[in-house]
Parts: C-alpha cells; sequence; structure tokens
C-alpha cells in the first residue's frame, strides 16, 4: 500500500513548546491547505504541551502525525495517524541513530503499525537539533547525496529528511540529496519564510515542511508556502 507522505507537497511542523501569534488558531492553520500536520520540536517537548496541541488540531480534517523528541513525551491519541520517529544518519552520538530507538522499544510499547522513521539529515550547526546530536553538519553535496543513498538502499527508510532547522538551505545542496532517493520521499525543513523560498525547495523535495513561519507570521504567510509548495 501507497504511503499518504508519497502524495503530500506540504506539512505544517507545530512546535507545542512555542507560541502562536495574536489571533491565530490552530484551526486557522489547518485551514491553510498543509497535506498534514505534524507535532514535535527539540526541546521543551512534555506529554502535556503535546497533547494539548493534538487535541486543539484534532477537530479539523486534516491528517496529524506526532514526532516525539523521546519516549516519555509519546501521546496515544486516536486521532493521530502515526509516528514520525527520526534517526539522525550525521549524528556525532550513536545515541540518535539507534540507541534512543532501543530504548524506546526496551522500556515501552511501539505501535509499529503506525510508527514510520525519518533518516534525518541535519545541516545547521546552529540549530537546537545539531547541537543535541553532535551532528557533523559539514557535508558537501556528495556527502548528502550518498548519505540519503545509504539511507534508501542500505537502510530501507522510506522517509528522508534534510533539516536546515532555522536557516534556509542550500539549492545545491537539496538537490544532490534529490539526486539520492528513487523510492523514498525527500522532505526539506529550514527557513521557508515566503513564496519563493517555499517554490524554491520544493523544486527539490518532495515535501516542504514549514513550522517556524507558523509560529511567527501566520495564517497569510503559511497560506503562501502551500501554494508555492502545489505550484512547483
Amino acid at each position: 500500500m501507497t504511503a499518504p507522505w508519497t502524495d503530500w507537497n506540504h506539512i505544517l511542523k507545530l512546535d507545542p513548546d512555542k507560541e502562536l501569534p495574536d489571533g491565530v488558531t490552530f484551526g486557522d492553520l489547518c485551514a491553510t491547505g498543509t497535506d498534514a500536520i505534524e507535532i514535535g520540536g527539540t526541546m521543551g517537548m512534555t506529554e502535556e504541551n503535546m497533547t494539548a496541541v493534538i487535541d486543539a488540531c484534532a477537530e479539523h480534517d486534516v491528517p496529524l502525525y506526532q514526532e516525539p523528541a523521546n519516549p516519555s513525551v509519546v501521546v496515544r491519541n486516536d486521532a493521530l495517524e502515526g509516528y514520525f520517529i527520526p534517526t539522525v544518519f550525521n549524528a556525532g552520538s550513536p545515541f540518535w541513530i539507534t540507541e534512543a530507538h532501543k530504548e524506546w522499544v526496551r522500556i515501552d510499547t511501539v505501535d509499529w503499525e503506525r510508527t514510520t522513521t525519518e533518516a534525518y539529515i541535519v545541516m545547521n550547526p546552529e540549530a537546537d537539533v545539531a547541537t543535541l546530536t553532535e551532528a557533523d553538519c559539514d557535508l558537501g553535496p556528495d556527502d548528502v547525496e550518498a548519505y540519503a543513498k545509504v539511507a534508501e538502499r542500505m537502510f530501507g527508510q522510506e522517509i528522508v529528511y534534510l533539516e536546515y532547522s532555522g536557516m534556509l538551505g542550500d539549492e545545491e545542496i537539496v538537490e544532490a540529496a534529490s539526486r539520492g532517493v528513487d523510492e523514498s520521499t525527500l522532505f526539506y525543513g529550514g527557513g521557508i519564510h515566503d513564496y519563493d523560498s517555499a517554490y524554491g525547495m520544493a523544486q527539490y523535495a518532495d515535501v516542504i515542511v514549514v513550522g517556524d513561519l507558523a509560529h511567527d507570521e501566520g495564517v497569510d504567510a503559511l497560506r503562501e508556502t502551500v501554494e508555492a509548495a502545489n505550484d512547483a
């Protein structure tokens, strides 16, 4: 059966540790035309703030996914379509490649039918996720293309996620990542702030992930990125 994200162009990523702009509701964001909503973040995640965002979005007709930062914040909620679990391929610590995942399996029951791993390639050394995972972000196009191939061909990852978190990426790098995948879906996230930046990244990525813009600017800016993703 074909995975749902193979038909997506745009994901809204909501961080439970961040506020929304004045006057903006989760319902407003859900109505922008995004294909799916991913709920997660690197710092400040709790089961309580995750649940609050899930509940706020659940009444709207947009697929919801949780990206838990660690097993303690996994929310069991029928409103969720599933769980995206990052494994950081360029992490400096093996904890973020397999060990955190081993601990989750050891201490908890994993809903395997609804759980999909994402092969993260982290590219912004200033991002919280890069610091936390000690990621080697000094990668050229050949390195990124090779990581994408390893993720797909050796590890069978359905999703390869090129993560620039907090800065707009290099289109040459995104293009290289796209060359590295044939069957996997390439997600891109980081620094998308308007129609043009969204369109540029959507030229190469199968799905663009937009997060900070929704928290910083709100509905109109987010809707522009949805239009760009669909136009690309």
